[in-house]
């Protein structure tokens, strides 16, 4: 059996027809970035101190957990107090809200947090997707 070369590198002439395109998407999906940036939405929550974790449609994401793992860009978190901020332990609780992030899915763990765009309680509380606080 002889080879031919495509894209650079021998191919059997055996190859089924319908392998190469699948041979040519995974090029494409090689070059995407590696952590691209994400827009999560649902119920950010500061339970205690240096504790923040965000429920989605996915799950719970951790941002930050007190004495260990902390997500970079976690200034970029603005000041949450006011009508829209549930106050559950003193000044710790949770709100609504969209943020601009990378993750690792893996782990479940926002890796940086680029912006955070507060949204109005009834914007979660009307969301059918994401789990009733």
């Amino acid at each position: 059996m002889k080879p031919f070369h495509f894209l650079l590198f021998p191919v059997p002439c055996s190859l089924s027809r319908s392998a190469i395109p699948t041979i040519i998407s995974c090029f494409f999906t090689l070059n995407l970035p590696a952590n691209a940036l994400e827009t999560r939405c649902g119920w950010l929550s500061n339970p205690t101190p240096a504790n923040w974790f965000l429920k989605d449609t996915e799950g719970t994401w951790t941002l930050s957990v007190q004495g260990g793992y902390q997500a970079s860009g976690m200034e970029n978190i603005p000041d949450l107090d006011g009508p829209e901020y549930v106050k559950t332990n003193g000044n710790y609780g949770y709100t609504c809200a969209c943020l601009d992030v990378n993750t690792e899915s893996s782990q479940m763990r926002i890796t940086s947090i680029q912006s955070v765009q507060p949204l109005s309680l009834s914007t979660c509380q009307e969301d059918p997707n994401l789990p009733a606080w």
